[in-house]
């Protein structure tokens, strides 16, 4: 652990990597922010900087980008930020005077792995989290990539559901399970099964017209409707909290061989097993959700290993703090002959996303 001179921790990690890299910079994600910094065979992460949602957490943020610089004694190169134009973090690099450079969300989500396991060569990358942008302003969260020294490739998602009021549905698990049941053609039960939220009687018009209802692949929002379907925390306190009930109430996973499709576009579609959930008790569809989510992983994965000839998957994202998840999967995957790469010295969360942005760019540039 290195210290600052007035004893509070500036850096909570130093990722030891394969070579020395040019010194750039990872400007860090919108929550659980952290900036990283390349030196010679070292990653310097910071502190955790919070989520950059008030002016506060703004300015403590650029204080730690200036003290890192500092700290460090290198003149970073580049700076590399995430695609979205109004994170503090994005308008920090912009305005920086160093050379910025855009590195998607979850490519860095996979880097980071990449980073954590000194991995350069071809991986493939699976990352699951809440909201990420994507290209073309797409809401992306449930994304499986190619990654290289040369950037990312999309080679598949998780099919895309609407948010009925947008982030307001992270939440309102119950909203996304309205979203659901939508998607099922069985709109007209909303009302019904939600009667006790007044908005639930608007609902099926708003997804009918597509009114506030953003698209998105997000894991994190398909959890939500599995959530919503299944009555567990149909409000939350905060993101992830009914994700982490359903996480809990499993005891044996149990798998559904027909709960998922995967069409020629890498499209990995769970309705059927949305459909199975929707009218079974909490528990029995808590572990059926977890055991049928994790096979489909898996053979998405084969899939792709299959087509790309690429045996090492990089696993990123919040998502895969959920263990009943990550260690179903690993073990499948193992069993297919292929590697799985988990997070070690970091959560797999967005307090790693500036160390993957940092990989990244550093990649980049020494080419």
């Amino acid at each position: 652990m290195i210290k600052t001179n007035d004893n509070n921790s500036l850096v909570s990690a130093v990722i030891n990597l394969p070579r020395e890299m040019v010194p750039v910079m990872g400007a860090g994600a919108f929550l659980k922010n952290t900036l990283c910094i390349i030196k010679g065979k070292e990653a310097w992460v910071s502190r955790d900087n919070g989520s950059l949602d008030n002016v506060a957490a703004v300015e403590n943020y650029e204080r730690t980008a200036h003290e890192m610089i500092s700290l460090a004694g290198v003149s970073p190169i580049a700076i590399a930020h995430d695609l979205h134009p109004d994170f503090a973090s994005t308008h920090f690099a912009l305005n920086s005077g160093i050379k910025p450079l855009e590195i998607q969300h979850h490519h860095a989500h996979v880097a980071a792995v990449m980073a954590e396991h000194g991995i350069d060569e071809p991986v493939l990358g699976v990352a699951l989290d809440g909201f990420g942008l994507g290209l073309n302003n797409e809401s992306w969260g449930g994304e499986l990539l190619r990654v290289d020294r040369d950037g990312f490739q999309r080679i598949g998602h998780l099919r895309s559901f609407l948010q009925p009021g947008g982030d307001i549905a992270a939440i309102q698990p119950w909203r996304m399970g309205a979203a659901a049941l939508w998607a099922l053609g069985r709109g007209d039960d909303i009302a019904d099964r939600y009667k006790e939220f007044p908005q639930a009687r608007l609902l099926r018009a708003m997804l009918d017209g597509k009114v506030n209802c953003p698209s998105t692949t997000s894991a994190g929002r398909l959890f939500d409707a599995a959530c919503g379907l299944l009555g567990v925390k149909p409000v939350a306190s905060f993101e992830g909290e009914a994700p982490m009930a359903l996480e809990a109430m499993v005891r044996d996973i149990k798998v559904m061989p027909d709960g998922w499709d995967i069409d020629d576009d890498g499209i990995l579609d769970l309705i059927p097993l949305l459909d199975k959930i929707a009218d079974m008790p909490a528990q029995d569809g808590a572990e059926l959700f977890h055991g049928t989510f994790a096979a489909a992983l898996a053979a998405w994965i084969e899939e792709a290993a299959a087509k790309t000839g690429i045996r090492k998957v990089a696993l990123g994202g919040g998502c895969f703090l959920n263990k009943v998840l990550r260690d179903n999967l690993c073990r499948q995957i193992i069993s297919l002959g292929i590697t799985p790469l988990c997070s070690r010295e970091l959560p797999p969360g967005d307090s790693s996303v500036s160390l993957g942005q940092a990989w990244a760019a550093a990649l980049l540039l020494d080419r």
